[in-house]
């Protein structure tokens, strides 16, 4: 028997707020979380991108001294926004032997690891600390929330790229339909505003290189948009059986419908210009979903403003819909946040859900001239949705071909 799975709690730290209440108000509002980076090390290494999208809380002025000293800032993020999400979410009393959490990165501790490094060279063995391998670790920041919350069925990190949060979504939704936990503290973090990969993303031409007006560099869907903004941040979902939430009389955000994930094998950092596999991954969301392809009335796109991933999506979505998709409000929330990488499809489902909730789509801003290439509805300024029951799918896609949809239902 199929269980109802539902989304009861919600935390975010992002470039738009230190929150999921904040980053949503400011979502809404239009609001920019790029900016230019202050930092010595930009200079000192001439980086050719100096901006990007920073939380705007930093850590440091949410966590304790001893947690910072020992948790990479990508653990961090995971750890307050999933605290976050636990506290509003009622902090659930649930047998720890029950409570599961299914994390994401798409990089892991890289400051941890490239600090260590520099260490090594500069100072030497006996300088290295000791919990560097545990801090630079992809599976740290999942580890983080559930030696936190004491979550003992089991913490598992999915490492996909862009891809990673949106299938840990998926996976959370299959865990608990195998019984294997009655709660989840699903989601993704990233923490790689780092020289390093910003030389890298840059070297490869995907970075915008508007540097002398970061606010409106990260242009989805626009005629000049020249690469995506690098993002940092995390995002958080409770989600658990309906039953399990209505027994505790939990507040239902939504209901999550399940995804599913799909692989272009095309090609290393390119997506498949035409689509084929995340057309795939769409269509097996909505069939999960015991729903029709008519019945999505909103959908976050991936749309991270690089002049081919914009493209080869709208080209997935409309050998999807067909017709359809002219009536359906496309929302590409990077233009906003920038693009944090394996947190970006949670920080994306958190706003599909908040969407649904309060049956709104949130704008893409930096649209001044549309691609006539991609000719969607757009949504550019807070849009009311409909009443009655409404379906949301929300995309993501990465690097190595990873596809991954998660579909949610209005309650």
């Amino acid at each position: 028997m199929t269980k109802k799975i539902v989304i009861t709690g919600l935390g975010a730290t992002s470039p738009l707020g230190g929150t999921a209440a904040d980053s949503w108000s400011a979502l809404l509002a239009g609001e920019s979380g790029a900016s230019t980076l202050e930092q010595e090390w930009v200079a000192r290494t001439q980086i050719p991108v100096t901006f990007a999208a920073q939380a705007k809380v930093p850590s440091n002025s949410v966590l304790e001294r001893h947690e910072q000293k020992r948790l990479d800032p990508s653990s961090q993020f995971a750890l307050i926004a999933g605290r976050e999400a636990w506290a509003d979410a009622g902090s659930p009393e649930v047998e720890p032997g029950r409570l599961a959490v299914d994390w994401a990165t798409g990089i892991g501790g890289v400051w941890t690891l490239l600090d260590a490094w520099d260490t090594l060279r500069e100072r030497g063995p006996r300088r290295v600390l000791p919990m560097t391998v545990p801090m630079l670790m992809p599976n740290g920041p999942g580890a983080a929330i559930g030696m936190d919350l004491h979550a003992r069925a089991g913490i598992r990190t999915v490492v996909s790229a862009c891809a990673s949060s949106t299938e840990s979504l998926a996976n959370a939704y299959d865990h608990l339909q195998q019984g294997l936990a009655d709660v989840i503290i699903a989601g993704g973090s990233e923490a790689a505003i780092h020289p390093l990969p910003i030389a890298s993303f840059a070297a490869m031409q995907a970075l915008s290189k508007r540097n002398d007006d970061p606010a409106t560099a990260s242009r989805p869907y626009d005629v000049t948009r020249d690469g995506f903004v690098l993002g940092e941040g995390a995002a958080a979902l409770v989600v658990e059986t309906e039953e399990h939430a209505k027994a505790r009389g939990a507040r239902i955000y939504a209901e999550l419908l399940g995804g599913s994930v799909t692989s272009d094998a095309y090609h290393i950092t390119a997506p498949d210009p035409e689509g084929t596999a995340a057309a795939r991954a769409m269509i097996a969301a909505v069939q999960n979903a015991g729903a029709e392809l008519g019945d999505v009335a909103h959908i976050n796109a991936h749309a991270t403003s690089t002049p081919v991933g914009d493209i080869a999506e709208y080209n997935a979505l409309r050998r999807v819909f067909g017709g359809l998709l002219d009536g359906i409000p496309v929302s590409a929330t990077k233009g906003s946040t920038g693009h944090l990488l394996g947190g970006a499809g949670a920080i994306e489902a958190l706003f599909t859900v908040m969407s649904l909730s309060e049956r709104v789509a949130p704008p893409t801003i930096n649209l001044t001239e549309q691609d006539p290439q991609i000719p969607l509805d757009v949504v550019t300024k807070p849009r009311a949705l409909p009443d009655g029951d409404l379906l949301a799918i929300s995309n993501s896609f990465g690097f190595g071909g990873h596809n991954a949809v998660v579909a949610f239902r209005s309650v």
